[in-house]
């Protein structure tokens, strides 16, 4: 296990701390601060121990050039009104001026960097650019898992220039996911859906040796239709992907997880709201019709599968549930999850989105900032910013 920042002497001292304020902008404003709130437990420890705190994050794609609209402005005025006292900012994240600004904070004082992916020494994990962010303080908290497996400057560079911890978003993250590897309370019941089947072959190969169930929704079900010699009409689909599932539906025959595919979908001439949605056998799809969302009787199937889990994992919705006609096979997934009882542990921005959507995020056990770090840490791969962080002794 890593090192926590419980676990090293912080008090007093300048603390660099990776974020992901990585969150959505409208009018000028931040418009989901969730991000920002699951980052408060460590910024607010940090200042109890008074520290002065510098906060790194990125935001957007910039790709190495400024970009206004993308600048932290707006998240450090939504970070002070969270955490009730003032949030300095910094024109840039590295040189003169912020060094300056940094080595001038006081104990218990905030300053937020302008985003790091206006460099594009970032991405490059350019050692120069790491050790200026480095200079900036005497020691690192990572606190961004939803970064953890990019080897950016600020995720993995830094750590070679200063001691380097977790913060508790960080642990928590590691300890949920981690448990979905080791020993989780059974049944242990996989629910995958989104668009691609390319996002999820590795999680799907790893759980089909340790779940006791996969369920598949979303438009990535038309993939293995399709392998399966099915019609699809005009869903989205993984044309080069079909050999990969068809691998993967015989891994599953030959194996003793259940691995679960829609009997029945909600079909419709076009993604749109209003359209004429009808739902329709799983083997006898119109031509002309688009697959939207999974039917009531897998819904009820499905439903009866989580029933009685002891540990369910859930990553991408299983329609296209941000238009009402579409919504109602993942807000029954969503449902059976938290009435089973079971730990539950959800992933993905849609699939987060979908469950406070239909008001029940706090009803689900942990919930993951980390989409892509979420997948490949279940995958079993190695993370370069967890890996960097100092191991607990």
């Amino acid at each position: 296990m890593k090192r926590s920042l419980t676990d090293y002497p912080l008090a007093g001292k300048r603390v660099l701390v990776r974020v992901d304020f990585n969150v959505p902008l409208e009018g000028g404003l931040v418009a989901d601060d969730t991000r920002i709130r699951a980052a408060l437990p460590t910024i607010t420890y940090l200042l109890d121990q008074g520290c002065a705190v510098v906060l790194a994050s990125h935001l957007g794609r910039p790709k190495g050039q400024v970009v206004g609209d993308l600048r932290m402005a707006p998240v450090a005025a939504r970070l002070a009104e969270l955490l009730g006292r003032p949030v300095k900012t910094a024109a840039d994240c590295v040189g003169p001026a912020v060094a300056a600004a940094a080595s001038g904070l006081l104990p218990g004082e905030v300053l937020l960097l302008e985003n790091l992916r206006f460099h594009a020494a970032e991405t490059a994990n350019d050692p120069a650019f790491a050790a200026q962010l480095a200079a900036l303080a005497d020691v690192y908290v990572n606190d961004a898992f939803g970064s953890a497996h990019r080897a950016h400057a600020s995720t993995e560079g830094v750590t070679h220039y200063l001691p380097a911890v977790a913060g508790f978003l960080m642990i928590r993250e590691l300890e949920m996911l981690g448990a979905l590897l080791g020993e989780p309370a059974r049944p242990f019941v996989v629910v995958l859906g989104g668009a691609k089947v390319s996002d999820k072959i590795g999680v799907i190969e790893k759980m089909l040796g340790s779940a006791d169930a996969i369920l598949v929704g979303g438009a990535m079900c038309f993939t293995f239709f399709k392998a399966a010699g099915l019609e699809v009409g005009t869903s989205r689909l993984e044309a080069d992907k079909l050999d990969v599932a068809a691998g993967i539906a015989a891994q599953a025959r030959a194996g003793a997880c259940v691995f679960e595919l829609p009997a029945d979908i909600v079909v419709a001439p076009a993604p749109e709201a209003g359209a004429p949605a009808s739902t329709v056998p799983a083997d006898a799809m119109p031509a002309d019709q688009m697959g939207l969302d999974i039917g009531p009787a897998t819904s009820a199937a499905f439903a009866a599968r989580l029933a009685d889990a002891g540990t369910v994992f859930w990553n991408g919705p299983m329609g296209l549930f941000e238009i009402d006609e579409f919504a109602a096979g993942t807000k029954a997934v969503a449902a059976a999850i938290v009435a089973s009882g079971a730990v539950s542990v959800v992933g993905g921005g849609d699939t987060v989105s979908a469950v406070r959507r239909f008001g029940l995020g706090d009803r689900i056990t942990h919930i993951s900032t980390g989409g892509g770090a979420s997948m490949e840490l279940i995958e079993g791969k190695a993370l370069p910013g967890v890996e960097a962080l100092l191991d607990r002794e």
